[in-house]
């Protein structure tokens, strides 16, 4: 496990004008506690965790007067603090570049399986494969899709594995005709030989609910085929996440562990401007572990990833609404994916793509005109699948607000 220190960003709003920042950091040396004491306000201690309000440029000030320490944390600091306010790069694939500085992009959800929990044997037909997938993977990329997410084992609660002679028959037929035609496609498996294959295939990015942990060979067979990789929290296995799931404090836990997978998979040679991370909504977490995390999402841009998050059709969006049938939650997804958007997500994982689009669309055109927002270079209020994958040079970078649908922070 790496040494170098973790920094959450709880709040940077006042950072451009020179004021104060909200941190949380783990991983700190004695030595660093110490030094640290001297230039900020200690809120909060709990275990190895310091929640402190500092100026950067005091730090800095210390830096130049004591030790390399000082100038370590003081470096993460500053790149903690730039993720938080700046907006993605673009993320580059085989298939072309992805703009993600402008607002999330739109990652349309194609299961090939007959048990996923919301749409199990919609796009799949064993006795009519791959045709009826293929045309329900056209049809997202009609709706607005900038990615199509082709998975062909459920990763719903309690959902028993497939073999890999199996998934890799449901996935690289369909994968392989969407490719062909353009799109940008992912695969979302946790396994090194359907990932293999699908990138043969085609697909540009490999998005795997397990952090790399089902299946040792995942990790270096991501990095020797240089595709971008979505990085996911989840607690246990998919037969057992939703078994009790527990936390002491469920927004710094995944924080941790998200930095802590994200070092391991760059030790295996993934690159770092490849990985997205993604804090599993619903994997491993109750209903009040999953608000937590999207009430806090903007902290997690802080990792220096875009982030990605899934809360389309969900349990938790039943719960809060009483409502028992996954493809009847579209109203819950919506609210979901708005917020999301205004607190930084970079890609949104939906099932009803053209109602998600509409919606950020409104939400993005009432954010632009708050005081204060930031109208970024890069934004458009009305985009097509065309001009969002490009294979251009990347945009401006532009900074986190109006042009990302920022709602900012709370201190």
């Amino acid at each position: 496990m790496s040494d170098r220190v973790i920094v959450r960003v709880e709040d940077a709003t006042l950072a451009t004008d020179g004021g104060p920042v909200r941190l949380v950091l783990s991983r700190l040396r004695p030595r660093q506690v110490d030094r640290l004491r001297t230039a900020a306000t200690v809120l909060h201690e709990h275990r190895d965790r310091v929640t402190v309000l500092v100026v950067p440029a005091a730090l800095w000030t210390l830096a130049d007067r004591f030790d390399e320490d000082l100038e370590a944390l003081t470096t993460a600091i500053d790149e903690a603090v730039a993720s938080w306010r700046v907006a993605p790069a673009d993320l580059r694939t085989p298939a072309g570049s992805v703009a993600l500085g402008d607002g999330p992009r739109l990652m349309g959800v194609l299961n090939v399986t007959p048990d996923s929990f919301s749409d199990g044997s919609i796009a799949y037909d064993p006795a009519d494969h791959p045709r009826r997938a293929i045309a329900a993977g056209e049809a997202l990329l009609a709706a607005g899709a900038d990615i199509v997410d082709v998975g062909g084992e459920s990763t719903r609660p309690g959902a028993a594995p497939v073999g890999v002679e199996q998934e890799l028959a449901r996935v690289v037929p369909v994968i392989r005709a969407l490719a062909r035609a353009g799109a940008v496609v992912s695969v979302d498996t946790v396994k090194a030989p359907v990932a293999a294959a699908a990138i043969d295939a085609g697909a540009a990015i490999v998005n795997d609910i397990s952090a790399g942990r089902l299946d040792a060979a995942l990790l270096p067979t991501v990095a020797s085929a240089g595709v971008p990789y979505v990085l996911t929290h989840m607690q246990g296995t998919p037969q057992t996440m939703q078994h009790d799931p527990r936390y002491d404090d469920v927004v710094a836990e995944v924080f941790e562990q998200l930095a802590t997978d994200r070092d391991r998979a760059v030790a295996c040679g993934i690159d770092p401007a490849s990985i997205l991370v993604d804090p599993g909504i619903g994997f491993g977490k109750t209903l009040r572990h999953n608000t937590a995390l999207l009430g806090a999402l903007r902290s997690l841009t802080s990792l220096g990833h875009p982030v990605l998050v899934g809360t389309s059709r969900k349990s938790f969006i039943g719960r809060l609404t009483g409502i028992d049938d996954p493809g009847e939650r579209l109203e819950g997804s919506l609210a979901s994916a708005a917020l999301a958007a205004a607190d930084g997500a970079a890609v949104l994982r939906v099932h009803d793509v053209e109602a998600t689009r509409r919606a950020l669309a409104v939400a993005r055109a009432i954010a632009v005109e708050r005081p204060g927002a930031v109208r970024a270079a890069t934004s458009e209020l009305s985009r097509t699948h065309a001009t969002s994958t490009t294979t251009t040079d990347d945009p401006p970078t532009a900074e986190r607000g109006g042009g990302s649908m920022s709602r900012g922070a709370t201190p």
